[in-house]
């Protein structure tokens, strides 16, 4: 390929960006530099990436959102340290701290990455001339990120599956659901924008599955979750199972990651032993009020005692202290699935549940909580051993003379 001439290389679109909020404000102002003809000149001193310090950059126009930054997970990968503190202990977080900055930082999501370009992460890139999209791009911005799992269910990327049907028959993109706080983070304080007798302070969450439950199913599907229509199924266990215990399909996990840094080219790199599709339903790891079910769906994590052996010996002696088959929510949301046949399809059915024999030797304790220890009896058998109510007839044999 020949050298790109000058005009080849502009990355902005001229024609609609100077037409844009943005477009109105100069380069110098978000990214420095020196105004100059000359190229080296007016690089120098060049920010690259803005928003990585949205409090200075972004702050002035977008006050509200930046507030909630130190907040939002995307931003403080806090779900990481959630589990990372769990399973480690004080003692080893030099070398953790470590680990993180080499292998999972790169998953820091800036305000940019999400409007402007696609992340650093898979490359980045402007999406669209420089424009500022208010909402991203569901596969250059959300699954660019959340592809291996999320994406590749939702998309319907897996041979012989179908996509989810919110995505197969509404076209409904990442942001129909995941708004709000869930996006941008929250304030540490409720009251901040909630004021009035019905202020209530929660804490800011600390993990994708801490606090309430956003979004939900039952927002939109109210009838189900309250057992109003005919589908027994929903009568029976509108409160007890998630909705994806019936409704998802079969899902992605994965099993031991190991991660390490080339000799050859001192890049950070990782390895997993494997993936795979699976369905198991198990107990539910984060019951609550705003999660109430008995049973929910389970996914395996590639975490294992060993992963961080490059840094350091034992790294995770509390191994055991967290699931590795853990609460999920798959994005293969299907009406009707094999689980929706019959009630037997489930009940009896040992394959579907997550039972000990499921589980590796050594991650035994750290799941029994979420393993199934006896499995739902078949619906007949059910019946059959069902206690007499007292709205049912029960005929005897008067035996008095």
């Amino acid at each position: 390929m020949a050298p790109l001439e000058p005009w080849e290389k502009v990355i902005i679109d001229g024609e609609t960006y100077p037409d844009t909020v943005h477009g109105q404000i100069a380069c110098q102002d978000c990214h420095g530099g020196v105004q100059s003809s000359d190229k080296k000149t007016a690089h120098e001193g060049l920010i690259a990436n803005p928003s990585n310090d949205p409090g200075t950059i972004c702050g002035d126009c977008h006050p509200d959102v930046v507030a909630m930054n130190d907040t939002n997970l995307h931003t403080n990968l806090e779900g990481y340290w959630t589990v990372l503190n769990t399973r480690s202990v004080p003692e080893n977080h030099d070398q953790i701290s470590q680990m993180f900055g080499n292998h999972c930082n790169s998953c820091h999501a800036s305000c940019g990455e999400c409007h402007v370009s696609q992340p650093n992460l898979v490359g980045g890139g402007l999406i669209d001339g420089h424009n500022f999209n208010r909402t991203p791009s569901m596969t250059r911005n959300c699954t660019a990120c959340h592809g291996s799992r999320v994406g590749n269910e939702y998309l319907g990327k897996h041979e012989d599956l179908r996509p989810d049907v919110h995505f197969r028959q509404g076209r409904m993109s990442c942001v129909d659901c995941h708004t709000s706080h869930e996006m941008h983070g929250q304030p540490a304080e409720c009251e901040a924008c909630h004021t009035g007798p019905e202020a209530v302070s929660v804490a800011p969450a600390d993990h994708r599955y801490d606090g309430v439950q956003s979004p939900r199913c039952e927002t939109c599907h109210v009838t189900a979750a309250i057992g109003g229509d005919e589908i027994e199924m929903h009568q029976q266990h509108g409160g007890d199972l998630s909705c994806q215990v019936c409704h998802s399909i079969s899902y992605t996990s994965c099993d031991g990651c190991h991660v390490a840094v080339s000799e050859t080219t001192g890049n950070p790199f990782f390895a997993t032993d494997g993936s795979y599709l699976s369905f198991k339903i198990g107990r539910n790891p984060r019951q609550s009020y705003d999660r109430p079910y008995d049973f929910v769906t389970l996914r395996h994590v590639p975490i294992a005692a060993d992963s961080f052996a490059f840094y350091g010996d034992n790294l995770l002696p509390n191994m055991a202290a967290l699931p590795t088959w853990v609460y999920a929510t798959p994005h293969n949301i299907q009406r009707e699935t094999p689980q929706t046949e019959s009630c037997d399809a489930c009940h009896g059915n040992a394959d579907l549940f997550l039972t000990i024999d499921d589980v590796y030797p050594e991650e035994i304790e750290a799941n029994s909580s979420v393993i199934v220890d006896t499995i739902p009896a078949p619906v007949a058998e059910l019946n059959a051993t069902a206690p007499i109510t007292a709205t049912e007839t029960v005929t005897t044999t008067d035996s008095t003379p």
